[in-house]
Formats: structure tokens, C-alpha cells, sequence
């Protein structure tokens, strides 16, 4: 029975098993002439080619370019295979499973870093991708369909030096009930935050050795981590900044402040201290006590 012609130079479809057997043997270059019919079969090598001497010329070049090529392609058909398999076997423990487990555990949010962290090859993403699970929203930040886009989470993924402050904050910690109109961030000094200030976000600047202080771990209102401080330190950088937020809000910031139970008047002055606003930071708090 006659093989069919290919469709192009790389557009037949090779067995994964043809690809494995045949591509160690001809990196080798240990066998010419049955690597020439392999690229000839492959619409590789034209038949004018097939002549030991231009045959030698064409193998050199192939083996270099073709083959990682077609290597590639066999690791994409492999994790095509084990994505048809977990759409069957359920309890079969395989890197398709792994990536819908952290999709959950992280509600529709998928980094780059977790595959990285779980060992599995980015060949699998590029697989759940184009059958629609999930869609890219930015660099190196995935989302699940079916899963509201959590933005806090997606915008400190791709500036990991952004801390949520200010008035974010507050309206997190139960200082405000006013939602912020844009997202506001604390960044080290020196910090490029072009791309922060152009999708609208209010950029405050702190010295390098402070950026950290007080810093935690909150939920966002889609129930993924974020990074941002705490009681204290947010009612610090308030008042530290009280000259750039209306003073009602301010005011009221600090009324809650007073109001709750968890607050910790020590650790306030203590880090009102280190950013030299102490004496402000009692003048307006004896006020209020």
C-alpha cells in the first residue's frame, strides 16, 4: 500500500512513537541513509535530494533544525494524550489534575511561578488554553472560565513590589465604608511605577528600609491573598499622607481606629516613631480617646 504524500515539509502528522525511536538514532548521525528516508517520508527531504552527496549537505541541516522542532512536538502530544486520559479517569494523578486543583484552591487564578512550583511543564498550559479552561490576562497570569477576574489579585501578580495601603486599606480593614475609586499602593523608593500610574492606580513612595513594616497578608473580596499592613501602619500612612485624602474620610479613619478593640496604641506610636510623625500621631489620637 502507497504512503500518502504529505500535506507540507512540517505538515504530516508523525507517530509519537516513530518521533521517539527516530530522533535519538538520527542526532547520533549514525545512519545516514535511513535518516534521509525518514526526512524524504517526512516531506523534509525533496526526492532530487536523496543523492548521497547532497543527501549528506540536507541531513546536517535537518538534524539541527528540524528535530528539536519535531522533539517539541512530541512533548506536546504527550500532554495533549494526558488530557484526553483525565477527562476519563478522574482519580489519576497527572500535571492536567494538578493545574485544575491550584485553579480552585486559588479561585480561578493561575501563575506561571505555581507551575514552576509544582514541576509541571508549561506544555500543559499551552494544552488547557486552547481547549478554553482558562484565559490569559496578562503576563504570566492565567484565569479560570467561569471565575469573576479577581483584579486585586491579577494586578499585585504582575507588581509584586505593590503593597495594597491608604485607603485600599481601610476599606478592607473596616476603617471606611467607602469603596476606593481607584486602587491605591505603596512602592519602595525608587521604583519604576509607570505602568501602575497609567491603568490609574494612586502611587505612594516610602523609604526602602520602612516598605515592609507592618506589612501582612489580607483576602481579597474574591477570597485570594494580597499583600498589604496592618491597623497601624495604615493609620500611620493616612497620617502621613493626610494632605492627599479629603479630611472627612481621614477623620473618620481614625474614629474607627479608636473604636476597635484589636488596636494597639504601643505599636502605632512605635511606627509613628520610625516615620517621624509621632507627635502628630498622639495629637490626633488623644483628641479622639
Amino acid at each position: 500500500m502507497q504512503r500518502p504524500a504529505p500535506s507540507g515539509r512540517c505538515g504530516c502528522i508523525i507517530p509519537l512513537a516513530a518521533r521517539v525511536l527516530v530522533y535519538p538514532a538520527v542526532r547520533r548521525r549514525t545512519d545516514n541513509t535511513r535518516a534521509a528516508v525518514f526526512l524524504h517520508r517526512a516531506g523534509i527531504l525533496c526526492a532530487s535530494e536523496m543523492s548521497p552527496g547532497k543527501r549528506e549537505a540536507r541531513i546536517k541541516v535537518n538534524t539541527c533544525v528540524f528535530f528539536p522542532f519535531l522533539w517539541n512536538i512530541a512533548i506536546y502530544n504527550h500532554a495533549y494524550l494526558e488530557y484526553n486520559i483525565s477527562m476519563v479517569v478522574k482519580d489519576k494523578a497527572n500535571p492536567i489534575g494538578k493545574i485544575r486543583d491550584i485553579l480552585k484552591d486559588q479561585n480561578g487564578i493561575l501563575l506561571t511561578s505555581d507551575l514552576l512550583k509544582h514541576r509541571i511543564p508549561r506544555t500543559y498550559l499551552s494544552v488547557l488554553e486552547k481547549k478554553g479552561e482558562f484565559q490569559r490576562i496578562s503576563r504570566g497570569v492565567y484565569s479560570a472560565t467561569g471565575y469573576m477576574v479577581d483584579e486585586m489579585a491579577v494586578i499585585q501578580a504582575r507588581f509584586k513590589g505593590a503593597l495594597y495601603s491608604h485607603e485600599t486599606v481601610a476599606y478592607l480593614l473596616d476603617l471606611t465604608d467607602r469603596a476606593p475609586l481607584y486602587y491605591s499602593v505603596t512602592v519602595p523608593s525608587g521604583y519604576n511605577a509607570t505602568s501602575l500610574k497609567t491603568m490609574g492606580m494612586k502611587v505612594y513612595f516610602v523609604n526602602r528600609k520602612l516598605y515592609r513594616l507592618g506589612s501582612i497578608t489580607l483576602k481579597s473580596p474574591h477570597g485570594n491573598d494580597i499583600k498589604t499592613f496592618n491597623l497601624e501602619r495604615t493609620v500611620c500612612d493616612i497620617l502621613r499622607s493626610r494632605n492627599q485624602i479629603d479630611i472627612q474620610q481621614v477623620n473618620e479613619l481614625l474614629k474607627r481606629y479608636v473604636k476597635k478593640k484589636e488596636k494597639d496604641l504601643d505599636l502605632l506610636y512605635n511606627y509613628a516613631r520610625q516615620f517621624r510623625i509621632q507627635k502628630i500621631a498622639r495629637e490626633y489620637i488623644e483628641v479622639l480617646l
